[in-house]
């Protein structure tokens, strides 16, 4: 089974907010360097580890900075391995800070939205830890404990709305608390990204599914032959198509929505491609360039706009 693979984990964010305690507390030793001063951890740390059977290879990146002009040697080097080792994971923890999230107006800043959103984009496996919440503990700080915790699950579907139920675990690295909490969520994580539905059950969602949505014109409404997964890692579907009209914007973010609601896929991308099926059995893509007959076009609901990504062949 796929799920059972060993599980790749990136651990990703800005300088100072504990990245390096979280790995040596997720690992059970001191592996890494650890201070209050920023930017002690240059490179890329690899680790790997047994968690409940499973085998975990571990990266805790340097601190992720916008690159700039200026960037150069060691600090250009480190940024780029980040974002190489954040294109190879299959589940990325994105780490913020609880202390900094209850002085400042907005919970993430502009460089963890852009590495939250990158790892979607990438169809990673999302799961969002913050950090120091010992840092928050005491009677005069009470109200800014419950802020935090009310606040980030919020902003984060704000700003990253495609994906919904993205998990958030709060936790103290520095006193060793949380890792179980963490670790469980990701391999929850990973396991919802290694799904895979039988046609037969999609397809009896579909019908129930499509029953309850509004369609503002029944005449038009898309029709929908069969609905089936291709692919996992992460979860990927199929709308065969009959007939020329095509599912719109709006018909893919609400069987995505759905699909992400009926099947708990909360903290992953969900992928929707659609083909037409001609009356002779056929299937052609639904692209505007009718010669293209032996493509297919990918439609990935992003937070703007619709990507269309053509790829030369799609197989079960």
């Amino acid at each position: 089974m796929e799920c059972k693979l060993p599980l790749q984990l990136a651990i990703v964010g800005r300088p100072n907010v504990g990245k390096s305690t979280l790995l040596n507390t997720i690992l059970q030793e001191d592996r890494v360097l650890v201070g209050p001063e920023a930017g002690l951890t240059r490179d890329s740390i690899r680790a790997e580890f047994e968690y409940e059977g499973r085998t975990i290879y571990l990266v805790g990146t340097a601190g992720w900075l916008e690159r700039t002009k200026q960037d150069k040697g060691p600090a250009s080097l480190s940024i780029m391995q980040s974002r190489k080792h954040l294109m190879r994971a299959h589940i990325v923890a994105l780490v913020l800070d609880a202390e900094e999230i209850a002085k400042a107006r907005w919970s993430i800043k502009h460089v963890e939205v852009v590495l939250a959103r990158r790892a979607v984009e990438e169809g990673r496996g999302l799961v969002v830890i913050v950090n120091k919440m010992d840092l928050l503990r005491g009677e005069e700080n009470s109200k800014l404990y419950k802020r935090v915790i009310e606040v980030v699950p919020a902003e984060i579907q704000t700003v990253i709305p495609q994906v919904t139920g993205i998990p958030v675990v709060f936790v103290s690295a520095l006193e060793g608390k949380g890792r179980i909490a963490v670790m469980r969520q990701v391999v929850e994580t990973y396991e919802k990204w290694c799904l895979r539905s039988p046609t037969a059950c999609l397809n009896r969602w579909l019908r129930k599914v499509m029953s309850r949505h509004s369609w503002k014109d029944q005449a038009a409404q898309p029709k929908i032959k069969y609905f089936t997964q291709v692919k996992a890692r992460p979860p990927t579907f199929i709308a065969f198509m009959s007939g020329k009209t095509q599912l719109s914007e709006t018909d893919l973010r609400f069987l995505t929505r759905s699909l992400k609601e009926d099947f708990d896929l909360g903290g992953i991308p969900v992928r929707i491609l659609q083909r037409t099926v001609e009356r002779n059995g056929r299937t052609k893509t639904s692209s505007k360039n009718e010669q293209s007959t032996n493509r297919a076009v990918e439609r990935v609901v992003s937070d703007k706009r619709t990507i269309l990504a053509v790829e030369n062949s799609i197989t079960s």
